[in-house]
């Protein structure tokens, strides 16, 4: 149905999201002229606040429940990234009524005219990256060297609504998830600049093995072109044999941190270095000047939940990283400071090893406080690495806010606290936002 006129076609959405991730296709949708269909596993009581979004449209809602009878007479199936599509028997039936199954990212890419369309991936850093880069393109229309800029995709903001303004000369940045990718797989496309931030084990839970997840990724450069590009970190060699073995005839471009940008870069930590190391790359392929460059970098001060300075307290500086949610992403946030670090690490099991973060918060972090679901897991991972007992301090707290308040027991003056959980947030929280903000409630109440 690629760029069919969906005025009057009977469009099912498959996954609103407790957070709205299907409001703004639905919206879309119902701008074309498509009559629409929500469904969604979980309750209206559950779905309260995204259905109180869509309020103002003439939309059917099917709540608490996927029913066939809803495929009868449907034109199309939009379905969320985070359905798993080979486990859904409503997807089933759908493809086996040949109704076509489509994204709200499939339906951006197919719609969208810019001729310049940047893919950021990765195991860890992708929203930053995405972000930074969108800051120092953002200079670069400023300076008169690129259209519009525009920024969104899994970073949280959809474009599907903005295709319309959108012209040819604009740049469209894009952070785009695995699973975001495994849809884009059957439109054969990939962007004309990727970028791959790193690949480490993620999300298994969902594609079950790395091999898996590894063959999504890198559906970014799979279908690129002879004249496209693919960035990646200089020292990733197993990554860059990968690429290889995709046989894209794209060209693969090894990114370092140019130092002469130092000054400019307000974010802490390597992690950070290497994210300007792809903007400084990026920008400089697409013709901005080196002073318009340091000017982007110089406005970013990072995302929220990312490495996010909350505030001092007796001395001690508290580190909001609640957006981390794999121990690669963890083992950045330990490696980002020279002080004495206390880490707050637990949440979610997504079925990852926590061995080598293990290691590095036995060898490298002064405490080390455990809780929720995996708790236990990486308790027993950093005992069992410690070489000294009295090396470094590791505690399985009770909840979260006994971790939080065990942590500003231990601190010292000059110390950082820092919650990088390198898990996922479910077992106690809706999201890694809520966790985050909780985490910034709690370190705003301690006693001074």
């Amino acid at each position: 149905m690629k760029h069919e006129n969906l005025a009057g076609r009977r469009v099912v959405v498959m996954g609103l999201g407790r957070f709205g991730g299907g409001i703004a296709v639905t919206r879309w949708l119902a701008d074309q002229g498509a009559t629409i269909t929500v469904t969604d596993l979980a309750s209206a009581d559950k779905l309260t606040e995204s259905v109180a979004q869509l309020k103002d449209l003439p939309i059917t809602f099917r709540l608490g429940e996927h029913d066939d009878r809803d495929l009868e007479g449907c034109d199309l199936l939009v379905v969320s990234p985070a359905v798993p599509k080979d486990r859904s028997d409503f997807v089933k039936q759908a493809r086996a009524r040949s109704i076509p199954v489509t994204s709200e990212m499939n339906l951006f890419v197919e719609r969208c005219p810019a001729r310049h369309m940047i893919g950021i991936t990765g195991s860890a850093g992708k929203s930053t990256t995405t972000a930074m880069l969108g800051a120092v393109l953002e200079a670069g229309h400023e300076a008169g060297a690129l259209g519009r800029v525009w920024v969104g995709g899994n970073i949280g903001h959809s474009l599907l609504g903005d295709v319309a303004s959108m012209t040819p000369d604009d740049v469209v940045v894009l952070e785009l998830s695995s699973f975001q990718l495994e849809d884009l797989a059957q439109l054969r496309w990939s962007p004309s600049i990727a970028v791959i931030t790193n690949l480490q084990p993620n999300h298994l839970d969902r594609h079950g093995t790395m091999e898996a997840y590894t063959h999504a990724k890198l559906n970014v450069v799979r279908f690129q072109k002879p004249n496209d590009t693919v960035f990646i970190h200089r020292h990733e060699d197993a990554l860059a044999q990968c690429i290889a073995d995709c046989n894209t005839p794209s060209r693969i471009v090894r990114f370092a941190f140019d130092p002469v940008f130092a000054k400019n870069l307000r974010v802490p930590g390597q992690h950070n270095r290497d994210n300007a190391a792809v903007a400084i790359a990026v920008a400089r392929l697409l013709g901005v000047a080196d002073d318009a460059i340091a000017q982007g970098l110089s406005r970013f001060s990072g995302l929220p939940h990312r490495l996010e300075f909350v505030a001092e307290h007796k001395g001690v500086r508290y580190f909001n990283d609640s957006k981390s949610t794999t121990p690669e992403s963890s083992r950045i946030a330990l490696e980002a400071f020279d002080e004495p670090i206390i880490m707050l690490v637990g949440g979610g099991d997504k079925g990852m090893s926590f061995s080598c973060l293990g290691r590095l918060l036995a060898t490298r972090a002064k405490a080390t406080l455990c809780y929720g679901q995996t708790g236990d897991k990486l308790y027993r991972e950093v005992v069992q690495h410690l070489a000294d007992a009295s090396a470094t301090r590791v505690a399985r707290a009770e909840g979260f806010e006994d971790a939080v308040h065990q942590a500003a027991t231990l601190a010292d003056p000059g110390d950082v606290v820092v919650l990088s959980p390198a898990c996922t947030s479910y077992d106690m929280f809706s999201n890694y936002e809520q966790r985050g903000q909780r985490f910034r409630e709690l370190v705003g109440a301690l006693d001074d």
